[in-house]
């Protein structure tokens, strides 16, 4: 299955991605590209390091739908079959997602429907839960909504700060990815109501 990776910062849920497809842990399955809107993304010099394709395409003061056509164009020029969002942070226009129906997945740092959009590790610090966590799910055109594929839980601890939070989360977060994206490629799920079952 070729995956198709969108990425806007440092790109370790990518690289961990890259490095499970190397060990196996993920089969059948290979990194065809990896986009970012940002040019001086780190993620992308890490994955040209590991022999990646790379695109930078900034949106350049276009219409998010102008910019959203680009990378569907150069994401199908590679027939791309799943999109893998590993830490992008633009919303994606209605037009990307049906482009991809059912074939976009994003890992967001909360335990949805808690702590929806940007920051949800400091959200749920602020807030005083004693657990939070990470999930992955499909994407559809509300924001961090789609089917949940898996979901992880990480304890609150008393001496956590936001950060130390977030990093805890972040560890969470890679092997979660993994095991979801492993578990799409090999094709054998269903929708029931909100949740994927495989």
């Amino acid at each position: 299955m070729k995956l198709g990776i969108l990425i806007s910062g440092r790109g370790s849920n990518m690289l961990a991605i890259a490095e499970a497809i190397e060990n196996g842990t993920i089969p059948n399955a290979e990194i065809a590209v990896v986009i970012s809107d940002k040019p001086s993304a780190q993620g992308l010099i890490k994955a040209q390091e590991k022999g990646l394709e790379t695109l930078a395409i900034p949106r350049n003061g276009r219409t998010r739908e102008e910019h959203d056509a680009e990378i569907v164009s150069e994401l199908k020029k590679r027939g791309v079959e799943l999109v893998c969002l590993a830490g992008y942070m633009r919303l994606l226009s209605k037009d990307f997602i049906r482009g991809f129906p059912n074939k976009i997945i994003n890992i967001h740092p909360s335990l949805l429907p808690s702590f929806k959009g940007l920051d949800a590790q400091k959200q749920a610090f602020e807030y005083g839960v004693y657990f939070t966590g990470c999930t992955v799910h499909f994407v559809d055109e509300e924001l961090d909504h789609g089917a949940i594929i898996a979901q992880k839980v990480v304890e609150v601890k008393d001496e956590d700060t936001a950060e130390t939070l977030s990093h805890r989360i972040l560890e969470q977060e890679h092997q979660l990815y993994i095991e979801a994206i492993a578990k799409i490629v090999k094709g054998n799920y269903e929708f029931i109501g909100r949740k994927v079952r495989f």
